[in-house]
């Protein structure tokens, strides 16, 4: 399904709830709009028509006004809610498609991409929902001018027809176009997040580096921010231009009128030329209504794309990921990955980096560290042990079971982990067993009691210290209460005092209290906390360790 048809898709599935609610502000739409061009007509008669007919043209021109307060206000209203409920449902739909997302599809879009289409491009929808109504209205009253203009003069009617239809192709070109550098701004957005992250996340080392700080300035950021302005000024510019001459092209329609009147009108009475012309005059209003909407409307339609995009990106969601939780599972006694492997995808002018095929089995209650050089292979293999990548050749097994697609997420909930690039929740979550006061405890053993505490089941505080932040983490890992515990280097930010006390300490009483350990380490001095030692290099194991060998803190390894 291409970009296009999933837009149309997308668009569809959005309206498709809200389909009784559009369809009465559509007749409520036209009723309005029909009551404007009735209005019109009864203006038009009343400035010809004797002194006896105004009381009636009054009482018809009081009930056309009646119903267009109600026809506008109606539409409107329901425009705006379905609007806003398509908003809202588009938040929670992209929210939803991330959540069950792959995570290898979700760290090849990268961050700078995603964030401006929750923000950026969800933003430029809501903005144009709030036009959408008297976007659907002005069309609305301009279709019932036209009716009326066809009633008082079909050649006329025909001129102007040939006029709008020249102005829309006008509007059309500018609208291709615009719609073009759009398309190509909004590119550039993801350039520009891109660089306002580098600015963010590097501010300490651009100030230590002026050239740098002045290459991503004036060169990268002041570059795209001006392309981003050019684009969006060509683009408003075609809109602006195609704009006046559609005014103007009104204007001269009005001046013919009135200069072939009495060929075009030999024998009609003068409320037709009036009447002309005050509906050429009230239809400026809202023609330019609809056309000044076209700028927002292009970019509502990139911002569409951008987000049906996303969803075809990631259309192979995991089923039942939002289901209600249900509580994990409490006990494992083996994991097993027998011949997996795993490739990315190639990068240009480098080979793809290709993991396994792995056969390792992790026991219940072993503490095993996984070691090896940056780039080998360690952090992959963890993500395919705990079920993030599915493996595309082999298979992981539980208690001797092939996990499955369909199980994969509860074989999750087995494991709790701290990454290397961890995110940390302020709010705790604890396991069955777990007594509120019990966390205060693990705070005075992780020594950062003094900085941060819990109340209602949220840290007081998260501005801490990088190795103070991997200790709360270590802190939800204790509290979740699972068979399995991951480590991504966590002792890596830690000082040498607690980096002692996490490996001679903490580990042996998580291993204490039954817990499977595994861990992501280059601290070799403390390899003897391990039962074994996996070595990995260029996506392969090459080496063991076992407890049997773990006469010396740097144990001997024996190659496979």
């Amino acid at each position: 399904m291409n970009a296009r048809h999933g837009l149309s898709a997308q668009i569809v599935q959005l309206l498709r709830p809200f389909w009784p609610i559009v369809l009465g502000g559509s007749l409520l739409g036209v009723v309005g709009g029909a009551s404007v061009a009735g209005l019109l007509a009864v203006v038009n008669r009343g400035l010809h028509a004797p002194q006896g007919d105004v009381m009636s043209l009054l009482l018809v021109f009081g009930g056309l006004c009646l119903l267009i307060l109600v026809g506008s206000i109606g539409a409107d209203m329901s425009a705006n809610f379905v609007g806003q409920r398509i908003i809202g449902s588009l938040r929670t739909s992209l929210a939803a498609e991330i959540l069950a997302a792959p995570i290898d599809q979700l760290e090849r879009y990268r961050t700078h991409r995603l964030i401006p289409v929750l923000t950026h491009d969800v933003d430029t929808i809501s903005d144009f929902a709030f036009y959408i109504s008297s976007f659907f209205v002005s069309l609305i009253i301009v279709a019932g001018c036209l009716v009326y203009l066809a009633v008082l003069s079909w050649p006329m009617f025909l001129v102007t027809g040939f006029v709008i239809i020249v102005g829309s192709l006008l509007q059309a070109y500018a609208r291709t176009r615009g719609v073009k550098g759009f398309h190509a701004a909004r590119h550039s957005e993801d350039e520009l997040q891109r660089h306002y992250r580098s600015i963010a996340e590097g501010a300490k080392e651009l100030r230590m580096n002026r050239q740098r700080r002045h290459r991503i300035y004036a060169e990268q950021l002041k570059g795209t921010v001006e392309r981003i302005s050019a684009v969006q000024i060509e683009s408003i510019n075609l809109f602006v231009t195609a704009r006046a001459l559609g005014t103007m092209l009104f204007f001269l329609v009005i001046g013919i009128a009135l200069a072939l009147r009495q060929w075009l009108w030999p024998d009609s009475p003068a409320s037709v030329s009036s009447g002309f012309v005050l509906v050429l005059l009230y239809m400026r209003g809202p023609v330019d209504q609809v056309i000044g909407i076209l700028p927002a409307l292009g970019r509502a339609q990139v911002a569409m794309r951008r987000i049906a995009e996303l969803s075809e990106l990631f259309s192979t969601p995991e089923a039942d990921l939002l289901a209600p939780a249900k509580p994990p599972a409490l006990e494992v006694q083996s994991i097993e990955m027998r011949g997996v492997s795993y490739a990315f995808q190639q990068v240009a002018g480098s080979q793809p980096f290709v993991l396994g095929p792995i056969d390792f089995r992790v026991q219940r209650g072993e503490i095993v560290f996984i070691v090896g050089e940056n780039g080998s292979g360690k952090t992959t293999l963890i993500k395919l042990l705990l079920g993030l990548y599915a493996p595309q050749n082999g298979v992981v097994l539980r208690d001797g079971a092939p996990v499955t697609a369909e199980d994969r997420d509860d074989y999750r909930q087995l494991f709790t982990t701290v990454f290397a690039d961890y995110y940390l929740f302020e709010d705790l979550l604890r396991g069955p067993g777990i007594v509120p006061d019990v966390a205060e405890r693990y705070l005075e053993r992780l020594e950062v009691a003094h900085k941060v505490s819990v109340e209602d089941g949220v840290f007081s505080t998260t501005d801490l210290s990088t190795g103070q932040r991997k200790r709360l983490a270590l802190m939800n890992a204790w509290l979740e209460g699972r068979p399995v515990l991951v480590f991504d280097e966590w002792a890596a930010d830690q000082d040498p005092a607690f980096r002692q006390i996490f490996y001679t300490e903490l580990l042996p009483d998580l291993k204490r209290l039954g817990k499977t350990i595994i861990v992501i380490s280059h601290d070799d001095r403390y390899f003897g906390a391990a039962d074994r030692i996996i070595r990995l290099k260029q996506g392969r194991i090459v080496a063991h360790a076992t407890e049997t060998t773990l006469v010396t803190p740097q144990p001997t390894e024996i190659s496979t």
